[in-house]
């Protein structure tokens, strides 16, 4: 990172020392240019009125010797050249300063030599219809003085280059302080460097810092809950297996024990599923198809489904479902719904009520799950979606429920983007509230 920010600068330097000296040069140039052609205008000028008077002797002794006269007739012909024998030059009649002379009165030329070394300027006047004045001085081009600032412009180069190098390395230095302080104090940011620029980016990974620590303890505390869980089956098969085998238990005896193992086996078989489901949907790409799911159609399928357990407990069942559109995994619609249903039961009481709503509501859809159960504490109200978390551990362990059913719902929630909230009180019941974008077909 250090070497690439310095390679910028130094492309930086380079290409503003560059294309500041070209374009001081080219406007230098300009100005040079002009200064030079009204130079020649204004002699231009003054030998047109002298020769009407005196002729060309006079003028030629007083002219500078950089300046060289051409007179050159109508028809392009060479009347006269103070440098050259005018008999032996070629017609000037497509020369553009003659040919503007003649058109125009005046004109005016710029012509590079073929070693780009230097320039001739020229200006003609027509001084008479059938005569036009050419005045014409050499100079160096524009190309000789770009020559001549090389060696200017290379060494200002270098010089700003290395105060460049020393500039970078003091501010990349300043600059990427605060990223090497956070990488050794990440867990603590109280004495790192800050400038306002760098706080969206220092409280970012501050925030994922946090949260793959977080993401690390609860796969600690996940693999340690779910050790238990699977050793307490375990641990009951295996016992009463144990009586079994040695004899201990016979007749009805034995028949009550095999019932116990039956029963953990099937704990065992759901504690199992559930993890697995979960560890399925901890994927960064769950297998999840998204298309119109009718909720409402769901929550019926889901209560004919718990009819039975429901009536094993004495709890009646009630439905108020209208039809209503969501864009969403069907699979995990079921689930959804089945967990809330299925925890709404466990938790009742003997000939209590479980509600199931699904209401759209303008752009929304609402699924309520209403149990007139034991309720939930306000300090457990918190903990209720986490994990293996249980409101009563005897009744959870006597229905087979494994600590999972609200953990699985609020993966599905988060899954859609759906809201989900609690309400609830002791010995009063539970209110369970999932909302959901609602799929509107046009």
């Amino acid at each position: 990172m250090k070497r690439k920010i310095l390679r910028n600068f130094i492309y930086v330097i380079v290409m503003a020392v560059t294309v500041s000296t070209v374009l001081l040069i080219w406007l230098s140039y300009g100005m040079f240019k002009n200064r030079v052609i009204d130079d020649l205008r204004m002699y231009a000028r003054v030998i047109s009125a002298c020769i009407q008077q005196s002729g060309m002797e006079p003028i030629m002794d007083a002219l500078d010797d950089d300046v060289r006269v051409t007179l050159v007739n109508a028809d392009g012909t060479v009347a006269f050249d103070s440098v050259a024998d005018e008999q032996t030059m070629e017609n000037h009649a497509e020369r553009p300063e003659i040919a503007n002379a003649l058109a125009q009165g005046e004109g005016s030329d710029v012509r590079d030599s073929h070693t780009l070394r230097t320039s001739t300027f020229y200006y003609a006047l027509r001084v008479s219809d059938d005569v036009v004045l050419r005045l014409s001085r050499e100079a160096s081009s524009i190309w000789a003085l770009y020559l001549q600032a090389a060696p200017m412009v290379l060494g200002l180069l270098a010089l700003l280059i290395g105060l460049c190098v020393a500039m970078a390395n003091t501010l990349i230095v300043h600059l990427l302080e605060p990223i090497e302080q956070m990488t050794s104090h990440l867990d603590d940011l109280s004495g790192v460097t800050r400038y306002p620029e760098m706080e969206p980016f220092m409280d970012m990974i501050k925030t994922q810092h946090e949260e793959i620590l977080r993401s690390a303890n609860m796969r600690v505390e996940f693999t340690a809950n779910v050790s238990h869980e699977l050793k307490t089956p375990l641990t009951s098969i295996s016992g009463y297996a144990e009586l079994i085998e040695s004899g201990m238990a016979q007749g009805e005896q034995a028949k009550t024990f095999a019932g116990e193992i039956h029963k953990s086996a099937n704990r065992l078989l759901t504690l199992i599923n559930d993890i697995i489901r979960l560890s399925q949907m901890d994927a960064p790409m769950p297998d999840m198809v998204f298309e119109p799911v009718d909720l409402a159609q769901i929550a019926a399928s889901t209560l004919d489904q718990l009819k039975l357990s429901a009536q094993n407990l004495g709890i009646s069942l009630q439905l108020d479902a209208r039809y209503a559109l969501v864009s969403a995994d069907r699979r995990m619609m079921e689930e959804l719904l089945y967990n809330l249903c299925d925890n709404a039961i466990r938790y009742n009481v003997r000939g209590g009520r479980v509600r199931m709503e699904v209401h759209p509501v303008r752009d929304r859809v609402i699924v309520r799950v209403q149990d007139t159960g034991i309720g939930i504490s306000k300090e457990n109200q918190a903990h209720v979606f986490e994990r293996f978390y249980r409101v009563d551990k005897s009744r959870s362990k006597a229905t087979g429920g494994t600590g999972l059913g609200l953990a699985i719902v609020k993966h599905i929630a988060v899954k859609h983007n759906a809201k989900i909230s609690l309400q609830s009180e002791l010995g009063t019941g539970t209110t369970i509230e999932v909302t959901f974008d609602r799929l509107v077909r046009g």
